[in-house]
């Protein structure tokens, strides 16, 4: 099953229902841009889009994979809409990838003014795509007998938008933008991911508009926002929702951190651009979104720690403490999942430590530190390390870099020398209770810390043979230890 073969289906079904459809919005967009594009395509019919997607469904259980495995379908009949997710199956019906097809009937929509969930009702083609947010997405192609029509419905000139790279909306921008205000992060979504410029006078109704945001969910805020920072340079999205006013209505803590000071004749840098240098920083070295959104959130404690002292000039000691607090705070808001939020506060609270490190006379005890410490996200913390260079001095640059390359040595040798991927006591919490007579509680943990730590100290080898030698030798200091509180 690929498109061809849906396009044809979805044909035969039209003939047959007498009804027109269409491919719509980014398909159609991408087609034109020459993107190719096989995971997602938006259809509008002519008629019912969920009587027409529940034909689809039946056709499509009669072609190719078993019918548990032809695909599946989901009503949203509300809106007179659905979903269908077509399962790309080998010959031996083993599901390898899926496409996700979406039809819904032509449609107007009407907004209440607390809301953006809108009342619909059935309309023609051209009202149905002014709906939509921008011109460059409100193109429409006929499905036809031999697939999509050469002949582009385009009534808000959205192809000499796509010639001009310009975002802008059919309708009213105040309107488009009242109605539904997620459409303001898309466009600077679309700014980034397209490289495009934001027509004058849609870019300045996201300003007008930016309150509106408030009546949208946390959790479409931070799905929208999110594609904004996969994109290939987000740095261009993230310049506009802060020039726009959005960031005030989801991320305040960004505004803060806009500004450069002086103070006897000592400059610190506008630590927003640097931010969004560093997140540019890391797209080009990673596709891992939460990564992006830690170098986002690196130095968001900063203004609230920023000091000058005489003799040291602007400081900024335990930023990255407070960072760690402003990302638990900023990942309830915007309801990231309790890992998300866990591993970006890992990263902002460590992001300083290894530049400590560089010394040729540190130990290998504090490289050891690192590596526990932070564990599987040791090559992120690095990455985002390298990424917050932003100096536009090549020599300051290099050496930095170099200092980097230097310290991923050490750890790769510490690595192999001392076995700390999957770092922990190699006498365990259940051989400790059977040799010393305890149940679980405190003490047992206190004897594993204390074999840990004895090995990042390089007192011993991080083996069973040693670690069991150094439990022996401490054990009994602890069971008193555990005496004298039981008495207590």
């Amino acid at each position: 099953m690929n498109l061809n073969k849906i396009f044809k289906i979805i044909y035969n079904i039209a003939k047959k229902e007498k009804v027109d459809v269409y491919a719509v919005g980014g398909f159609a967009r991408d087609r034109l841009l020459g993107i190719e594009n096989s995971k997602d395509v938006d259809f509008v019919v002519i008629g019912s889009g969920l009587e027409f997607a529940k034909a689809f469904d039946k056709e499509m259980k009669s072609f190719g994979c078993a019918q548990d495995k032809a695909g599946s379908l989901v009503e949203f009949p509300d809106f007179d809409t659905a979903r269908y997710i077509v399962k790309v199956c080998s010959p031996k019906s083993v599901v390898r990838s899926q496409i996700e097809l979406e039809f819904a009937g032509a449609r107007s929509e009407s907004y209440d003014e607390s809301s953006r969930k809108p009342k619909v009702k059935a309309t023609n083609l051209e009202i149905d795509l002014q709906r939509r947010d921008f011109t460059i997405n409100a193109m429409a192609q006929k499905v036809g007998a031999s697939g999509l029509s050469k002949i582009i419905v385009d009534p808000f000139g959205g192809q000499l938008d796509l010639k001009n790279k310009i975002i802008r909306t059919p309708l009213n921008p105040d309107t488009t933008f009242s109605e539904d205000p997620l459409r303001m992060l898309r466009a600077a979504r679309f700014a980034s991911q397209l490289g495009f410029m934001i027509e004058a006078n849609t870019y300045e109704a996201m300003g007008r508009n930016c309150k509106r945001l408030r009546i949208v969910s946390a959790e479409r805020i931070q799905e929208e926002f999110l594609k904004l920072l996969s994109t290939k340079k987000p740095s261009i999205g993230l310049r506009i929702l802060y020039d726009a006013g959005l960031f005030d209505m989801f991320l305040p803590e960004v505004k803060n951190l806009r500004g450069v000071e002086e103070i006897f004749g000592q400059i610190h840098k506008d630590v927003l651009e640097h931010t969004f240098k560093v997140v540019d920083n890391i797209a080009e070295k990673s596709d891992k979104v939460m990564l992006r959104f830690a170098g986002l959130m690196h130095d968001i404690g900063k203004p609230a720690t920023k000091k000058f002292v005489r003799g040291r000039g602007w400081t900024f000691d335990m930023h990255e403490h407070l960072g760690k607090k402003f990302v638990h705070i900023i990942g309830r808001r915007l309801r990231f999942s309790a890992d998300d939020t866990k591993y970006v506060a890992k990263l902002v609270r460590w992001h300083q430590q290894p530049i400590g490190l560089m010394d040729e006379k540190i130990t290998d005890s504090a490289i050891r530190r690192l590596i526990v410490t932070l564990g599987d996200e040791l090559d992120d913390l690095l990455i985002l390390c390298r990424s917050d260079i932003t100096t536009g001095n090549p020599m300051k640059k290099d050496r930095r870099l170099k200092n980097y390359d230097y310290l991923e040595n050490r750890i790769a040798e510490v690595l192999e020398t001392d076995k700390l991927r999957a770092f922990q006591s190699p006498v365990r919490g259940e051989e400790i209770m059977k040799e010393c007579g305890l149940k679980p509680g405190p003490t047992i943990g206190r004897i594993k810390d204390a074999i840990e730590e004895a090995i990042l100290d390089g007192k011993i080898k991080n083996d069973y043979g040693e670690a069991k030698k150094y439990f022996e030798r401490i054990k009994d200091r602890y069971l008193k230890e555990a005496q004298k509180w039981e008495k207590i």
